[in-house]
């Protein structure tokens, strides 16, 4: 009896196994024809945060004061808004008489703040969205607005997240005030982004730091020599190929290898020194992380504060648009993204260890 059910559990095993596998490749056949046929564009969508927390403080009133209390509040509102109407009709004449300078045309533009969030994985891939977010942004946006950009990443492929970098930079370059939330995490090549802002504000407890490289790949060399199997790459360069999975690694080769690691490492200090001059690059570079409550004391951030704390203190005083690029996707198409998320995951892996790739 017990024979009979370990065999059927191996049979029920690779029933399944093969039920899986076949689930996922008609899913990718599917998602590859629909991706071919798409026609549809992202859209970006704005939300204004003013409006959201305006409705949630009503729906309080509503529940906590009596009918008195929210006729009083409703006149004393009515009240407000006509003198600052009044006091615009005011500053507009003054201006058409030449009363008032550009100084007081520029306090009459009232602050915009526009709010994207940025959630890495290894290869940033949301910085496909981050990009139209901040074209977007750039259109309209001026010197007197701000753009609060929320962060959270452990890292990932050195370029990819170097690439996700510069695009922060293209606000900054506009002269456009910049700031950096971090509620979690922002380290090594989430870290990366972080220092590109005028601002960057992180909880207590947030994860900061790790300005340091790292790339490690195993060896089957032995085992292969030890199977009598050979193993067999032909190169054109020298140092085409550094460290492999299956050759015979030299000493010659590690060292280049090492050597080409400290270069990115000084790459990623010099790039952190210069967007952030007031860090003692050689005390924070060590590959370490701080928490929040560490990292204002070794200059890495500048406020201990949420983003939500951060955007709430404004939002009497700006306008506030939550901005975010995003594309519809069908249940096929959705399905087979997620099976070929599983797909390239364990592809990337194998890629990156032959590859040599560097990781933040």
């Amino acid at each position: 009896m017990l024979e009979f059910l370990t065999n059927y559990g191996l049979f029920l095993a690779k029933t399944v196994t093969f039920l899986i596998a076949v689930f996922v490749v008609i899913t990718l056949i599917v998602f590859a024809g629909l991706r071919g046929k798409r026609s549809e564009k992202g859209q970006i969508h704005i939300n204004k945060l003013n409006e959201k927390f305006d409705a949630m403080r009503e729906a309080l009133q509503a529940a906590i004061l009596d009918e008195d209390q929210l006729k009083q509040q409703e006149k004393d509102e009515k009240k407000r808004l006509k003198e600052k109407k009044v006091e615009q009709k005011k500053l507009a004449k003054q201006r058409i008489k030449g009363q008032v300078g550009d100084s007081a045309i520029v306090e009459e533009h009232k602050k915009r703040v526009f709010v994207l969030e940025f959630i890495g994985d290894i290869k940033a891939s949301a910085c496909e969205n981050l990009r139209e977010e901040i074209s977007a942004i750039l259109t309209l946006a001026t010197p007197q607005d701000e753009v609060v950009v929320k962060v959270e990443s452990g890292g990932g492929m050195v370029h990819s997240y170097g690439l996700a970098s510069s695009q922060l930079a293209r606000i900054t370059h506009k002269n456009i005030p910049l700031t950096v939330c971090v509620d979690k995490v922002a380290a090594s090549g989430g870290y990366m982004m972080a220092c590109v802002a005028n601002k960057i504000i992180a909880a207590p407890f947030a994860i900061l730091g790790s300005i340091g490289v790292v790339a490690q790949l195993p060896n089957f060399h032995r085992l292969l020599k030890k199977n009598d199997i050979d193993f067999e790459m032909f190169t054109a360069g020298e140092f085409k190929r550094t460290v492999t999975m299956f050759g015979e690694n030299t000493h010659k080769g590690r060292e280049k290898f090492v050597e080409d690691l400290e270069d990115t490492h000084v790459l990623f200090k010099e790039f952190v020194s210069e967007h952030r001059a007031q860090v003692d690059i050689a005390a924070v570079a060590t590959g370490e992380i701080w928490f929040g409550r560490r990292a204002l004391g070794v200059n890495l951030i500048d406020e201990l504060q949420t983003s939500d704390e951060y955007i709430l203190a404004q939002i009497d005083t700006a306008d506030i648009f939550e901005v975010e690029y995003s594309v519809k996707k069908s249940l096929p198409e959705k399905l087979g993204l997620a099976a070929q998320v599983v797909v390239e995951r364990a592809l990337f892996s194998v890629w990156n260890k032959v590859h040599n790739s560097r990781f933040f």
